[in-house]
C-alpha cells in the first residue's frame, strides 16, 4: 500500500498536567473566555494552534539538521517544491510563513 503518511516512533516525551473540570472552568473564567489568555501549562491538547502538537520522527529531526538554512534558492526548497508538485499536481508553489496565512481556493 502506498501512502504519504510516514511511519515513525515517537522520540520525545514530556510530562503534562491534567486539570479537573472545575479547574478548567476557573481557568476559562480567569481568561475571560479568551483562548489567547490561557497559560500554555494549563492546556492539555491545543486545538487552537496548528503547531507543536506532535512529536517528530527521527527522519524529520535529521531533515532539520541537514537542511540548507540559507534564505533563497536552497536545495531544500527545490526538493520540497518538486515533492509538492508531484503530490498535488499544482503548477506553482508559493511559500508562506505560516500555513494559516495561505488563501485556500
Amino acid at each position: 500500500m502506498k501512502t504519504i503518511i510516514e511511519r515513525f516512533e515517537i522520540k520525545s516525551v514530556e510530562p503534562i498536567g491534567f486539570t479537573s473540570e472545575l479547574e478548567r472552568e476557573a481557568i476559562l473564567k480567569r481568561a475571560c473566555y479568551n483562548m489567547f489568555l490561557i497559560r500554555a501549562e494549563d492546556v492539555l491538547i491545543d486545538l487552537l494552534a496548528d503547531s507543536g502538537t506532535a512529536a517528530m520522527s527521527a527522519s524529520q529531526w535529521a531533515g532539520i539538521m541537514q537542511g540548507d538554512e540559507s534564505y533563497a534558492g536552497t536545495t531544500s526548497f527545490y526538493r520540497f517544491e518538486s515533492k509538492v508538485k508531484e503530490l498535488t499536481g499544482f503548477k506553482h508553489i508559493i511559500l508562506t510563513h505560516q500555513g494559516r496565512a495561505v488563501l485556500r481556493s
